[in-house]
């Protein structure tokens, strides 16, 4: 009758740590995939702004003739944010391509006709909504990640994801010293 009993609870502790790590598992396929799922909003709005761009530069190429160089800047890192691959990679090319986008928008206050043109104002206004959505979108990947990787590093779910290789979600960082700075005005 003893060993009926120690193998009753021996059997009820195996079922225990079963179920507890196929929840664990079952948790951390879910951030995983929550992760996935905000970076693909990313990805979006990047398309999103990856397509106006080429519209921008066609509409100010008529106004800044002799400003072929920050044009061609803008559609070279284009080309590099769509082309780049993983989040360190997409992060930072699409820090040189708002770099870029930053220098046009300094030329383009030396040229009153373009600042006027409604065309211009309109994808203007387009790409500043882009840009504040590209930040809300890499603010929550940022914070899906954090999660995702707490729940990696803290025990007891750490086990799990040990066992079946769950590897660190990359935060999208931003790595250009000059992307950070604070943008300087001048009335002058």
């Amino acid at each position: 009758m003893a060993g009926l009993i120690v193998l009753g609870v021996m059997g009820g502790i195996v079922v225990l740590v079963l179920l507890w790590a196929i929840g664990a598992y079952n948790g951390l396929v879910q951030l995983r995939n929550a992760v996935k799922n905000a970076w693909s909003q990313i990805d979006v709005q990047l398309k999103r702004r990856h397509d106006l761009i080429p519209n921008l530069v066609e509409t100010a190429k008529g106004y800044m003739d002799h400003e072929r160089n920050t044009l061609e800047n803008i559609t070279k890192a284009r080309n590099l944010a769509q082309n780049a691959n993983g989040v360190g990679d997409q992060a930072k090319a699409e820090g040189q391509l708002s770099q870029a986008l930053s220098s046009f928008f300094v030329v383009v206050e030396n040229y009153p006709d373009l600042k006027a043109n409604q065309n211009f104002l309109a994808l203007q206004e387009e790409l500043t909504s882009t840009e504040n959505k590209i930040s809300f979108a890499r603010q929550a990947y940022n914070d899906e990640a954090m999660h995702f990787n707490n729940k990696i590093e803290m025990f007891p779910s750490s086990i799990i994801a040990g066992m079946f290789n769950f590897d660190q979600a990359e935060f999208f960082e931003i790595e250009d010293a000059a992307e950070r700075a604070v943008p300087k005005v001048s009335f002058s």
